[in-house]
C-alpha cells in the first residue's frame, strides 16, 4: 500500500534530519581514468562504486599497518 502524501513528506523530512546529524560527505576527484579502473572492479565484485571505495577504506582503516 503506497504512503499517503503527509506519510512520504514525514519521511523526507526524517531522512534529512538524520542526513544532517549522522552522515558526512566526502568528495573524491579522480581521473578519468581511474574511475573507469574502480567501475570495473566494483562490477566484477558485484558492488556499486561507491560501497566498493567504502570497503576499500574500511579494509585500510582496519589493518595493521
Amino acid at each position: 500500500m503506497p504512503l499517503s502524501e503527509k506519510a512520504l513528506e514525514n519521511k523526507k523530512k526524517y531522512s534529512l534530519e538524520y542526513a544532517k546529524k549522522h552522515i558526512k560527505r566526502i568528495p573524491l576527484d579522480v581521473q578519468m581514468t581511474k574511475y573507469e579502473e574502480i567501475k570495473e572492479a566494483s562490477e566484477k565484485s558485484g558492488e556499486t562504486v561507491n560501497g566498493y571505495i567504502k570497503k576499500a577504506i574500511d579494509y585500510r582503516l582496519n589493518s595493521k599497518e
